[in-house]
């Protein structure tokens, strides 16, 4: 076999064998298959595409160059939740705990924030002590005293996907759906989750701008985790303005906080709710996702769920007071700027990739991997899409590092909104559901 003839077959539109796929990933994994071969099977799979099996292969493939997480002697069935990133998107620190608090075990590996979407380790390490990098051990042995852990992948876990990631990166070939889809499941699939909830994000703060970009990425993984043995559902789910009210690290964990203790926005405390509900039927802990809402419901009623966090912060070394007063245990920003409404209407545009892009140049985000942040800066939004404001009302607060910085931040900010005469309806949360 030779990987001049599998570019060749790719690059003439015929379907790979599994044979076939698992040679050349393997090989490039190793280094025996130079990267300027693999940049042409890349752009051949761009513009060629794949089948379900294709990628399905692919996948597994990925899966296996490396360590794979085995966890079925810890617990059974392993619940994740992964999302395609988005702004404000601080699910996981809510969604983890409540599953947990309602009897499901979640093992999260999660990731770091890049461009204009925020990753969940940095939010996490806003917590003083908190530590991400956990052994396998270590992650296994969580995972059976406490039933939640939320920690960065192992350096070992699917190596070919870092090096295909970062292959795309500078051949143009980032686009691929066949690629992207890939990339998420073969993570998901090492890591050792029997049941995954996807929460695949749609608007102009996230990567998938298009609803019908969005669902067809919902659908091939969802399609991926089938084909592998996993129980898989997806959710398309609304990404034009961000999600709750706090953009930024801290004021990220401080607003999960919030909503553990019943008192979060309304459209993040919906989704998390929903999201768990659903992951609790697809583990078979509920008969119905009515009946899964009533339970999680009752633990964030109980403070079942807020307890839960406190118990996942201590267990990885974070100050556990964080889950009965975030303001005094998370640092804050030196500057904060309120940023009022130049006129009166109802807001009909609140743009998440402008919130995001300005909380990087606050310090909040990265440009490039392995950028410091300061995790005290971001917006906290005081009006979304839908809503009436005067002239002179608050739109948001800008907490920054200086005086200058949230003056330059306030400019562009004001670029994010647009309004309306006549009144607004709010976006749908949920856009569609993929089974």
């Amino acid at each position: 076999m030779r990987a001049v003839d599998i570019i060749a077959k790719k690059r003439d539109g015929l379907e790979l064998t599994a044979e076939e796929i698992d040679f050349f990933i393997q090989g490039y994994t190793r280094g025996d298959i130079p990267d300027y071969q693999a940049a042409a099977w890349a752009m051949a799979v761009l513009l060629r595409g794949m089948t379900d099996r294709e990628v399905t292969n692919l996948t597994l493939s990925m899966a296996r160059s490396g360590e794979t997480l085995d966890l079925s002697d810890v617990v059974q069935p392993v619940a994740d939740k992964h999302s395609t990133g988005g702004v404000g998107d601080k699910v996981t620190l809510a969604l983890a705990p409540l599953v947990a608090a309602a009897g499901q075990p979640i093992g999260k590996m999660s990731g770091r924030g890049l461009g204009f979407t925020g990753g969940t380790l940095d939010k996490l390490e806003s917590i003083p002590g908190f530590r991400v990098e956990l052994s396998i051990a270590a992650f296994k042995k969580q995972l059976r005293d406490i039933g939640v852990v939320v920690a960065g992948q192992t350096s070992d876990l699917a190596p070919a996907d870092k090096k295909l990631y970062a292959l795309r990166d500078v051949t143009a070939t980032v686009p691929s759906m066949a690629l992207i889809a890939s990339s998420i499941m073969s993570k998901k699939l090492a890591a050792g989750a029997d049941v995954i909830l996807l929460d695949v994000k749609m608007g102009n703060g996230a990567f998938m701008e298009t609803l019908e970009d969005a669902t067809e990425l919902a659908r091939l993984m969802a399609a991926i985790g089938k084909l592998a043995g996993r129980k898989v559902a997806a959710r398309v789910t609304e990404m034009n303005q961000p999600l709750g009210l706090a953009v930024g690290n801290a004021l990220e964990v401080k607003e999960a906080v919030d909503t553990l203790k019943g008192k979060g926005p309304a459209d993040f405390t919906e989704l998390i709710l929903t999201e768990s509900a659903h992951l609790l039927h697809m583990c078979g802990q509920v008969d119905s996702v009515a009946e899964g809402r009533r339970r999680v419901e009752e633990a964030l009623a109980s403070g079942a769920a807020l307890r839960k966090f406190q118990v996942l912060v201590a267990y990885q070394g974070g100050d556990p007071r964080v889950a009965e007063d975030p303001d005094g245990v998370l640092e804050a920003a030196p500057a904060v700027l309120p940023l009022t409404s130049p006129r009166a209407g109802y807001l009909k545009e609140v743009r998440a990739r402008t919130f995001g892009e300005v909380t990087v140049k606050l310090g909040g985000g990265r440009e490039k991997k392995g950028d410091p942040i300061d995790h005290r800066v971001g917006v906290l939004l005081h009006a979304k899409i839908g809503d009436r404001v005067d002239a002179g009302d608050i739109l948001c607060e800008i907490h920054a590092r200086t005086e200058e910085e949230a003056q330059a931040a306030a400019q562009e900010l004001l670029t994010a909104y647009a309004w309306s005469e006549d009144p607004v309806e709010p976006p749908a949360l949920i856009k569609k559901t993929i089974e």
